[in-house]
């Protein structure tokens, strides 16, 4: 009897050695990619991403100086090879300045790969957290998600999507076991909100309605923690960003987003005309939880929320698109289940339309990205009517 309860305590050693092995293979393969990130990155592409303007903020903050500065941030960027003519400032609010700390005490060219390295670990847990949310099925078809255009387009600008991206998916995975933790993994989809806006409706509404209020506590405690740290460094951040939002002449940029297409055809002055589909895509919301509020499954039904969410944002670039990756996931095993369904194809040919305009160097605030939203919903659609119900797909993970 001893014998039996000791063998079912204690993990096989075969199974104890796979996983090892599997740390030990992760770990070499990350150590791989840091060198080949620091042979391959030159100081000229590391300080023409995206990335120079966190490690730029980075570098003032910690020097007690304002991060939202745009001659002293345009400064540091022309010292580390920047190209261009005006400063890219980080426009993130002052509590995602955390994750740029540790840029501020390294050079632009090293910054650039440490940040590299971080979000190419975090897609990559993001990944192995979406397999399992969908089952832990045997097949592969979660290495999709590597070849999703959004998550390349991320990967090549240094972008913060992915963050966002990890704090969708720890909230997707932990809300049913571990609520407080994610809630506080909600900080990170707080790095980018506009891309959240029907979804925190709804995620607000869930709360209320299922009072799970170890959600809403774990995002207070973890977004306090975050607003104080940037103070340590800056006690008047919150008035230099503010005067940083007056000036950055968001509103002057072309943004390809429906939200922006509406304003610039009824009356390009008119800002509010930008914000009327998120209106009314926190109203679609509402009904679409209240409708489903007592069978609710944040990965199934939480699917087409974001699809609709960053459908209607108000400002959102292609790699903020990397958000769609559950979703996209989601439609790609249901798609899966059914041999007769060709949606598949389909998504390969709009994913690879998609990477052909990222791989040819499409610029992020070119028209030629307007149609990738619709696609991906239009898709999803498509996908989930051919393949397994919602319903019953809801039923198969409903304990993720």
């Amino acid at each position: 009897m001893s014998t039996l309860a000791s063998q079912i305590a204690t993990p096989p050693a075969s199974n104890l050695s796979k996983k090892l092995m599997r740390v030990i293979v992760a770990c070499a393969l990350l150590a791989v990619c840091a060198g080949i990130l620091a042979l391959a990155m030159t100081s000229d592409n590391a300080a023409n991403r995206d990335v120079v303007s966190y490690w730029a903020a980075g570098q003032r903050l910690v020097h007690g100086a304002d991060p939202y500065d745009a001659s002293a941030i345009f400064a540091l960027e022309k010292s580390a090879g920047w190209h261009a003519t005006r400063p890219l400032i980080m426009r993130n609010p002052p509590f995602a300045l955390f994750l740029t700390i540790p840029l501020g005490f390294v050079g632009a060219k090293t910054g650039a790969v440490l940040w590299s390295l971080l979000i190419l670990v975090c897609l990559m847990a993001a990944i192995r957290l979406l397999r399992g949310i969908n089952g832990c099925p045997k097949d592969r078809l979660h290495l999709i998600g590597y070849c999703f255009a959004p998550v390349l387009a991320c990967l090549l600008a240094g972008q913060t999507s992915v963050f966002a991206l990890l704090g969708l998916t720890l909230f997707l995975y932990f809300h049913r076991t571990w609520p407080l933790l994610a809630g506080a993994a909600l900080l990170l989809c707080a790095l980018k909100p506009h891309l959240f806006l029907p979804f925190g409706v709804v995620l607000f509404a869930w709360i209320i309605a299922n009072r799970t209020y170890r959600v809403l506590s774990g995002a207070a405690l973890a977004l306090s923690i975050a607003c104080v740290v940037p103070l340590i460094f800056d006690s008047s951040i919150y008035p230099h960003y503010a005067a940083m939002a007056r000036t950055a002449g968001i509103e002057a940029e072309f943004v390809p987003t429906l939200s922006e297409l509406l304003r610039i055809v009824i009356q390009p002055e008119a800002a509010w005309l930008q914000f009327l589909p998120v209106f009314a895509g926190c109203l679609w919301a509402f009904w679409y939880f209240h409708r489903r509020r007592n069978e609710w499954n944040w990965h199934t039904h939480g699917s087409l929320l974001m699809l609709v969410s960053l459908l209607v944002a108000p400002y959102s670039w292609f790699t903020d698109q990397v958000v769609l990756l559950p979703a996209i996931l989601q439609a790609i095993y249901s798609a899966a289940a059914s041999p007769q369904d060709r949606s598949l194809l389909w998504f390969v040919a709009i994913d690879g339309v998609a990477l052909i305009e990222v791989l040819r160097g499409v610029q992020l605030d070119s028209a030629l990205y307007l149609w990738t939203p619709v696609a991906w919903l239009v898709w999803y659609l498509i996908a989930n009517r051919h393949g397994p119900s919602l319903r019953k797909l809801s039923e198969t993970v409903g304990s993720e």
